[in-house]
Order: structure tokens, then sequence, then C-alpha cells
């Protein structure tokens, strides 16, 4: 499924190639685990408490939507292209809610509040998104990488750290919501 067109183009750097494939990979296993399953097996929480896998791609979605939107300095697909109405979630995801708005500190009721009736507005929510970190990522050159983008750590991150961080949180959500479809739709 991997369309990211800079991978390999003469002239683009490793670094960069390197995330565009993890990023892709992202990308394909959001797709491996939501594609053929109905709504009612993607917003089932296993034993009543775990995370669903609606959330955990909603959720895996949203970071890499904020933090990629973030160094970048564009706007969240979430909140520009309409998503955020599309989805029509009963909990707040607006820009002044924060962290809490993709997820971070959410309770068991927000949990709960995360569904969908349309595997394809969690997949196309997903691309969506994918598109746009592609886009920049495809820009960047190894220079770009060291640029510091948050002094609230110590040592300060780096935009390399930071797009790293992002496919690793993101490659763990995508193998839990993996876990939960084997579980829920055994092949």
């Amino acid at each position: 499924m991997t369309d990211d067109s800079s991978a390999g183009l003469p002239g683009t750097p490793a670094s960069t190639t390197l995330l565009l494939d993890a990023f892709g990979r992202i990308r394909d296993v959001v797709h491996e685990v939501v594609d053929g399953l109905e709504p009612a097996e993607l917003n089932q929480r296993l034993d009543g408490r775990a995370n669903s896998i609606t959330w955990l791609v909603w959720h895996l979605s949203r970071v890499q939507d904020d933090h990629v939107a973030g160094v970048a300095a564009t706007p969240q697909v979430w909140h520009a292209d309409g998503w955020e109405k599309r989805f029509g979630l009963a909990l707040d995801t607006g820009p002044q809610d924060g962290y809490r708005s993709i997820g971070y500190g959410h309770s068991s009721a927000d949990v709960d509040a995360v569904q969908v009736s349309d595997p394809a507005l969690l997949l196309g929510y997903h691309d969506a998104v994918h598109a746009q970190t592609a886009r920049y990522v495809a820009g960047l050159r190894d220079e770009d990488f060291a640029r510091v983008v948050d002094t609230a750590w110590d040592p300060p991150v780096t935009l390399g750290v930071r797009l790293v961080s992002v496919v690793s949180d993101d490659l763990q959500h995508a193998g839990q919501a993996a876990f939960a479809r084997g579980l829920i739709h055994p092949a």
C-alpha cells in the first residue's frame, strides 16, 4: 500500500526515506487491523475495560496529526478538514483541550465515547493524517532533524526525536489494535 512518492528518489536523504517507510508501515497495520471488521467489533472493549480498536486507531491518528502539525506549523487535519465534525464524538476534542483532545488521560467513559458506525470513517481520517505527514516528511533534509522543537524537556527535543517518538507511539498502539483484532475476530 506504500505510496510515499519521494522514497527512494535521487537526492532524498536516507533519514527521510526511512521515516516515510516507518509512517507507511503504521498506515499498513491500521488498514490490516480495520479492514473487514464490523463497527461492533471495532468498538468492542475486551473485558469491558480495554481500549477498543476504534479508540486505539483514533488515538494513534490524533497523536500523529497533533505532533506532526505542531512541528510542521500546519493546522491539524482533525480540525482543518472537518474530521472533528464527521466523527461527532461526545467529548471535547478542540485544540483548547490540550493533550486530552488526542486521548491522553482519557477516562473509561471517554474511551467509550470514541465509537464509529462506519470503518471507512476511521480509515479516512488515518489516511488523511498519513498523507499530510508524508508530504511534510518528504520535504525534510538531514539538517532539519537537529532543529529543537520542544524546550520543555531536558535535553530539548529535536525534530528527529519527535518524529521517531510519534512512530514509536503509533506502532505500539497499532500493535495493541492488531492484538485486539486477533482476539475479537480470529482468522
